[in-house]
């Protein structure tokens, strides 16, 4: 195979390449919001089952915060494991379609469209990835808002 055929090869598979590094880090990323979120939500669990255990009647106000809050973490997590789930099919997407113009270059075939319909299919999947984080970050703001308004009122 002449250089220049190696060159066309490696340029046509770049783009993919790049969007593969840039799903890898939003897992990366999304990996680590998950497990701090799964992390909140078995404290504030061990918070609930601490007041159930310990204090025949715990404070109304509290426990409906606690609940609150477990409510906000459960939801977290749900959907930063739909992101993680969407994400991983992404990056599949994108590595299929570095495959597909590699087979396609060697093979010098013209089915060009397969490269199109996974270089969609990839953009579309990147695109309810980042909804469902955007909707999270909503959520872990509107957490803190809650937060911040229950330690506001103890004071």
């Amino acid at each position: 195979m002449p250089l220049a055929g190696t060159l066309s090869i490696l340029t046509d598979m770049f783009a993919p390449a790049v969007l593969v590094s840039a799903c890898a880090s939003l897992i990366l990323t999304t990996s680590q919001r998950l497990s701090r979120s799964v992390e909140r939500q078995r404290e504030v669990a061990r918070l609930l089952h601490h007041h159930q255990r310990h204090q025949p009647a715990p404070e109304p106000a509290e426990r409906t915060h606690l609940r609150l809050q477990l409510s906000f973490a459960i939801r977290r997590a749900r959907l930063l494991q739909q992101a993680m789930t969407v994400l991983h099919l992404t990056l599949g997407v994108f590595i299929a379609s570095i495959l597909s113009i590699g087979v396609f270059e060697l093979t010098h075939s013209a089915a060009t469209w397969v490269v199109a319909a996974l270089s969609v299919l990839g953009a579309g999947l990147l695109l309810v990835a980042s909804v469902l984080l955007i909707r999270e970050s909503r959520l872990a703001l509107a957490d803190v808002a809650e937060e911040t308004a229950y330690l506001t009122r103890l004071e």
